[in-house]
C-alpha cells in the first residue's frame, strides 16, 4: 500500500509539470461510477474505502511535497526578497510571482521530468515494469537532482539522526533524508542571493534618509522619495533579467 501511495505522489509530479503533458494527451479519460451499496461486502468495502481515503489524503499534500522537490523553494523566495527590497508592497502581485516562480520551475525540471517520464512512467503504462520497478526508477532522476543541489553537511544532519549508513551515491540516498536536506540548502541559496540583492536598494534608502535629514526634512517618509530612485534603478539595470539569470546559473554551476 505504501507502494502505491508514493507511486501515485510521482504521478502527482508528473502532471503537476506538465512536461509529458504530451504524453498524457493521447490517454483517455477514465469514467466514474459511484454507486450506494448494502454494505455487504464486509471488512474488504471498508478496507477499500479506507484506501481511497489514503489516497485522496496524499493526493491533498502533493502541492507542498511537489514544491519541496523542485527548485521552486529557491525561485519563490528570492522573487519575494526582489519585491520585498524594492518595497513595492503587492507588486508584483502574489499571482504573479508564483506563477513566474512555477514556469521557470518546469522549465529547470524539464529534463528531470523528462527522464522521469521516459524510465519510468512510459514503461509502466505500456506494462512493461510494475509499479514497485516504476517507483524505483523515478526515484533514481529526482535523487540526482537534489543531491547536487544539496550540501553535504545539511545531507549528514540528517544520515546521522536516522542513524543510516553512509551512501554510496545519490541512488542510495533515503528521500526521507535527501528531501530535508535539500530543503534547508534551497533555503540558505535563497536567502544569501536575497542578501545580496537588497545591498544596492539598502544604500539608496541610506543616502536618500540622511540627505531628507540634512536637509531638515525629517518629517517627509524617506520611503515616499527612495522608492522611484529604486525602482529607476531596478528597470536601468534590466533587474528582472538579471534575477532570472542569476537563479539558471545557480541550477548549471
Amino acid at each position: 500500500m505504501k507502494n502505491k501511495l508514493l507511486f501515485s505522489l510521482l504521478v502527482v509530479v508528473l502532471i503537476g509539470l506538465c512536461s509529458a503533458a504530451t504524453a498524457f494527451a493521447a490517454d483517455p479519460i477514465p469514467n466514474i461510477n459511484l454507486s450506494i451499496g448494502d454494505g455487504a461486502q464486509g471488512a474488504e468495502g471498508a478496507s477499500g474505502t479506507l484506501n481511497i481515503l489514503l489516497i485522496l489524503t496524499v493526493l491533498t499534500l502533493a502541492p507542498s511535497i511537489l514544491v519541496l522537490m523542485t527548485s521552486f523553494t529557491r525561485i519563490v523566495i528570492v522573487l519575494g526578497f526582489v519585491r520585498t527590497s524594492l518595497g513595492t508592497n503587492q507588486m508584483p502581485p502574489n499571482q504573479v510571482l508564483i506563477g513566474l516562480a512555477l514556469f521557470i520551475s518546469l522549465f529547470i525540471m524539464s529534463p528531470t521530468i523528462g527522464e522521469i517520464n521516459q524510465v519510468a512512467y512510459q514503461p509502466y503504462v505500456k506494462g512493461q515494469i510494475t509499479q514497485t520497478e516504476a517507483l524505483a526508477k523515478a526515484a533514481v532522476p529526482l535523487k540526482h537532482f537534489m543531491g547536487e543541489h544539496t550540501r553535504e553537511k545539511d545531507l549528514k544532519l540528517f544520515l546521522d539522526y536516522s542513524k543510516a549508513e553512509t551512501p554510496t551515491g545519490f541512488d542510495d540516498t533515503p528521500l526521507t533524508a535527501l528531501i530535508p536536506a535539500y530543503v534547508i540548502s534551497e533555503l540558505k541559496s535563497a536567502f544569501q542571493m536575497g542578501f545580496m540583492i537588497f545591498i544596492p536598494f539598502l544604500v539608496i534608502d541610506m543616502v536618500i534618509s540622511s540627505t531628507l535629514m540634512a536637509m531638515g526634512m525629517m518629517m517627509l517618509p524617506p520611503v515616499m522619495i527612495s522608492l522611484p530612485f529604486k525602482i529607476l534603478l531596478f528597470i536601468l539595470v534590466d533587474g528582472w533579467y538579471l534575477v532570472v539569470k542569476s537563479l539558471l546559473e545557480s541550477y548549471t554551476t
